[in-house]
């Protein structure tokens, strides 16, 4: 609307942003605004002049028609003008009061970006966490699927053996592809455990009012919650239940050089570093400090699946640590350090403090480490909160080397790194997985503490010798679930009602434990025996804490409604299903048979079934809205017991409408429901559809007012506004009960984790009785003997037996040839006139000769095994044992080739061998086979003999050294030294064979002193198959050397 004119003076044509506006002269100047607050943009800023002034020149005045003046108007001018016309006038400006050149502008201009390119909402969501998560395979949740965008499809879709389609865009098509959700675990485990990939996995948030507004109307936004890597998973279902899934930070004190060169891992072997790992699905936290030259043979032991290292060592790759961490072939992965840089800054993450003497232990490069790893974990997890264990020093544990974990075959073969055959595959015997992760950190790390080793073996001996007590636990243990992973899923706010359920039975079978072991004890205490075993089972009790664990057990029995949850369950599996089916479908009519193995077995059968049946009904169908499944039970809470009784009362007021609708319209097959498009609707089908139509049109005032909404011949469907009210109070309640039973969740998770710590620890006692029950079963079944460990330096080991061969051997209805293994000074313990033993002064070292196959790698193995046996609170399979306990096992046996770091068989025996030679102390355990058989004959016997004479010499350990090397001893030179050497400390001993008069032969495993010169390689050869003419030029060889025939013809 235009103002009306005035005609109280002159006006001016100004020019206000897009218009152009009118200001009277006498108003102008209390309307615009000064000089100093429009700055270059003020009146005088005039940018049209009449033709006449533009004609003058040098000073003076120009006169301007007011009509043709422009001023340019700030954008936050309160008020609008309004275009009016008025008597024409003049005004003089003064010509320097013109601006000169450029008007420069107060403030600079934005820098112009390029736009993104149009993709839709979801794709540019994509492309924007690609861009953050650039190290990420990134998934992103849209619906029921996850979906792989531009490159990552390109590249990963053919290895996930999924189909790349395009996907069209205003700017052009992009690479996608994608798979159900109920397939994630399938899929994250060949990205992250096959292809050793991270994964950053963007899920749905939903967008409030305001921000869908901002965001267009956008339903979801979509974040990443969380980044998967092989280090840190958490509770997946491709998850190895028996074994814990480390990840493991390394800090080297100098990621830099200080001169711009790097030494070589040899220079750099004494280095001190610190290590630090833990697992994210248990809560364990350790860390230890080492040097490089033992960094190999820790790794091996703790087996972690990722290795975190400060970001600076990205750049400078020829750092020696990384040739190591490289030759291993470990996933290495780095990060910056973060501000996690003192033990006291770990507090948030950790369930409870360390306390202060604790942290005095702790060197700076173990907190290094450890500040590095959380630091990388939290990053990890975005965001999500956490409580570890607090960390445990890694000390009082006996060392076995690289070499030896693999020649020893403990956790896995040699030839084919299979579980079974190896150490832990023939003693394993627990029940609980958790048990089962503890059991392969003991037999990696032997306890060195008699206190520890003895305490084991009380118990051991206690489920032996009360066999219905070790049943019962057993059983038990059964009813028992994984509590480590359990109650770390609750730290990390994933738990569910399942697990809540899972927790409760495990707390009721401690329980029951505690209960039966106090029966026990009292049962033992009233016969007077075993005092010392009844205490070791009073100790177990007393590290076990249950009143308070015991009410949220009852509290979660209480709350938690198990027929609702398994409804639940039934709902999402018919979910699960019909979205299978749908896949199958699709796959049926436009995909290949190729396309077939993505599906599920059950997708599978659906695509071979040709019938057609009439569709049953779904669990939804039978649990709708008005039956909706409650997992909490209406007892949980007051305010439960409450809405549910409002509910109840809602759904008798809805019986009661429906019967009072279905009398007043004549329709008995009315039904009052809810849709999605529709709302609160009533529902007729049949003949009632047109009697209620005759009803509703009817003028009498009782019938209710009906809005028809569609109406056919069989149905008709209409709003009501009784229904409408009464639905929406029932809609109301339905939506507070959920809201209830949420608060009552999180308040039994939050419970659990108050009682964290106490859990953890009865869990721990749960998982050891597991192990030594295990024990008493495999001492029984194996006819095992208990050790005794002392602190000399002398084993006795009387009938030993290989605890995995034995077991391959009566497979095959063999038996094992037992041997007996005497090492070291006669012991001064009190037990020393018990020992059957056969000799004193037996020597710390045994040289064993004998022919190939005969049993001398055999013999070498089963005595380290044994003694790691021991050392874990295992009985042993031997008639006696006595050991002084060992500090490091160290094996040289087998032979292997490492070609890609240039080294031949025989450097990496050397290799071995040099790293025995220096690392082995008096308390070592050492086993050596066939040195020096790498070269010639003479540089072979010169070099066994060197690292014999320096085990004897130098380490002053206990050792089993096997070869084959034994010459003439008139022939060789110092043989006064050996002779010497040999009176003190070592002893001969071989294995022999003995042949028919027809030629046939049989092995010898038995041990016997003396030394046996001959390997019999020919009898081997012939075993295996070589050609008989090849057989025969060997013969003829080897006749030259006055070396006698043994072979058969």
């Amino acid at each position: 609307m235009l103002a009306p004119r005035s005609s109280s003076g002159p006006q001016i044509r100004v020019a206000c942003i897009d218009r152009v506006c009118t200001v009277s002269s006498a108003s102008r100047h209390s309307l615009l605004p000064n000089s100093a607050t429009l700055g270059r943009t003020s009146i005088r800023n005039v940018t049209t002049v009449s033709r006449r002034a533009s004609r003058r020149s040098g000073r003076g005045h120009v006169d301007a028609p007011a009509s043709s003046a422009k001023a340019i108007l700030p954008h936050h001018l309160p008020f609008r003008l309004l275009q009016t016309r008025g008597k024409k006038t003049t005004t003089s400006v003064m010509l320097d009061d013109l601006p000169q050149g450029l008007i420069v502008p107060s403030e600079p201009l934005p820098e112009v970006q390029e736009d993104e390119p149009a993709y839709p909402t979801v794709v540019l969501q994509a492309r924007r966490n690609m861009q953050k998560f650039d190290n990420c395979v990134l998934l992103t949740r849209v619906g029921g699927f996850y979906e792989l965008y531009f490159e990552h499809a390109e590249e990963y879709g053919p290895l996930l053996n999924l189909k790349v389609a395009q996907k069209k865009t205003n700017a052009g098509p992009v690479p996608m592809a994608g798979f159900p959700f109920f397939q994630l675990d399938r899929f994250l485990k060949i990205l992250v455990q096959d292809l050793s990939r991270h994964v950053a996995i963007a899920e749905e948030f939903p967008n409030d009012a305001s921000e869908k507004i901002k965001s267009g109307g956008l339903m979801h936004d979509r974040r990443v919650a969380r980044i998967i890597t092989p280090g840190t998973l958490i509770d997946e279902n491709f998850m190895d239940p028996y074994a814990n899934n480390y990840v493991l930070a390394v800090h080297f004190p100098q990621a830099e050089p200080a001169q711009g060169e790097y030494a070589s891992p040899a220079d750099l072997s004494s280095t001190e570093i610190g290590l630090a790992w833990l697992d994210l699905s248990t809560g364990y936290f350790f860390t230890q400090p080492t040097t490089l030259a033992s960094l190999s043979s820790v790794l091996s032991r703790v087996s972690p699946r990722e290795i975190v290292l400060d970001k600076a060592f990205e750049s400078h790759q020829e750092h020696g640590i990384l040739s190591v961490l490289l030759e291993e072939g470990y996933l290495l992965t780095y990060s910056p350090r973060g501000e996690l840089q003192h033990m006291r800054d770990w507090g948030p993450m950790l369930e409870s403090e360390v306390p202060a003497n604790n942290m005095e232990k702790f060197t700076d490069n173990e907190v290094q480490a450890g500040g590095l790893l959380l630091h990388y974990v939290s990053d990890r997890l975005q965001g999500l909160r956490i409580k570890l264990q607090p960390p445990v020093r890694y000390e009082s544990m006996m060392n076995i080397d690289k070499n030896s974990m693999r020649s020893l075959e403990i956790k896995t073969t040699i030839r084919d790194n299979f579980f079974k055959g190896s150490l832990l595959h023939a003693i394993r015997r627990t029940v609980t997985k958790s048990g089962a992760r503890l059991l392969s950190d003991w037999l990696s790390s032997p306890s060195t503490s008699l206190q520890v080793i003895n305490f084991r073996q009380e118990l051991v001996s206690r489920f032996l010798h009360d066999p219905d007590l070790r049943e019962t636990i057993i059983i038990l243990l059964r009813r028992s679930h994984d509590s480590q992973r359990l109650l770390q899923k609750f730290a990390l706010n994933r738990g569910d009602p399942d697990d809540l359920l899972r927790l409760a039975s495990t707390i009721k079978a401690t329980e029951d434990i505690v209960d039966c072991l106090k029966t026990s004890i009292q049962s033992t205490t009233a016969s007077s025996e075993a005092a010392a075993e009844t205490d070791c089972l009073s100790t177990m009790i007393g590290r076990i804490v249950l009143e308070q664990p015991l009410e949220l057990a009852r509290r979660i029995k209480d709350a938690i409604d198990e027929e609702g949850l398994v409804q639940q369950h039934q709902i999402e599996d018919e979910e699960t299903g019909e979205m299978i089916a749908l896949a199958a479908e699709i796959v049926k009519t436009e995909g290949t048979q190729a396309d077939t193995s993505l599906l599920p077995k059950k997708a599978t059968a659906k695509l071979n079934t040709t019938t057609t049946k009439k569709k049953t009904l779904s669990i939804r169908d039978f649990y709708g809205e008005d039956n909706e499944v409650w997992i909490m039970n209406p007892g949980a809470s007051r305010t439960l017991t409450c809405l549910h009784a409002e509910l109840t009362h809602l759904s008798q007021e809805k019986d009661s409408l429906t019967e009072t609708l279905r009398t007043r319209l004549n329709a008995s097959s009315l039904t009052l429901k809810w849709t999605p498009g529709l709302g609160h609707i009533c529902h007729v089908k049949g003949k009632d559809a047109a009697q209620s139509q005759l009803a509703s049109s009817s003028e009498d005032p009782s019938l209710p007012q009906i809005r028809t909404l569609s109406s056919s011949r069989t149905t008709r469907t209409f709003h009501l506004p009784e229904w409408t009210a009464l639905g929406e109070k029932l809609d109301k309640t339905r939506h507070q009960i959920r809201a209830e039973e949420n608060r009552v969740f999180a308040s039994l998770r939050e419970q659990v984790i108050h009682n964290l710590v106490k859990l953890r620890r009865n869990a721990s006692v749960l998982d050891e009785l597991d192990i030594t029950t295990s024990f008493a079963r495999l001492a029984l079944e194996q006819n095992l003997t208990r050790p005794i460990l002392n602190n000399s330096q002398r084993t006795v080991i009387i009938g030993g037996r290989h605890p995995t061969v034995e077991g391959g051997l009566a497979e095959q209805g063999r038996t094992f040839q037992r041997n007996d293994c005497i090492l070291g000074s006669p012991s001064t313990s009190s037990t020393q006139e018990e020992t059957p033993s056969n000799g004193n002064g037996n020597g710390r070292i045994w040289l064993i000769t004998g022919p190939n196959m005969a049993g001398k790698s055999t013999f070498l193995r089963q005595n380290a095994l044994i003694t790691i046996l021991a050392q874990i609170g295992c009985y042993v399979p031997a008639s006696y044992a006595e050991l002084g306990i060992v500090d490091a096992i160290f094996s040289r046996v087998g032979s292997a080739d490492n070609l890609y770091n240039n080294q031949s068989t025989f450097m990496v025996e050397m290799l071995e061998t040099a790293a025995i030679l220096r690392s082995a102390t008096p308390r070592s355990f050492v086993i050596m086979d066939e040195i020096g058989r790498g070269t010639t004959p003479e540089d072979g016997t010169a070099v066994a003999f060197a690292a014999l004479d320096h085990l004897v010499r130098v380490n002053k350990c206990r050792g089993l050294f096997a070869t084959h090397f034994h010459a003439d001893k008139d022939k060789e030179k110092g043989q006064e030294t050996v002779r010497a050497t040999a009176a003190r400390a070592v002893e001969t001993y071989c294995t022999d064979l003995e042949e028919d008069a027809q030629g046939g032969f049989v092995y010898i495993h038995k041990l016997r002193k003396g030394v046996n010169r001959q390997s019999h390689a020919l009898k081997v050869a012939g075993l295996a198959g070589l050609p008989e003419h090849a057989v025969e030029v060997a013969k003829k060889v080897l006749s030259r050397s006055d070396v006698p025939l043994l072979l058969v013809k």
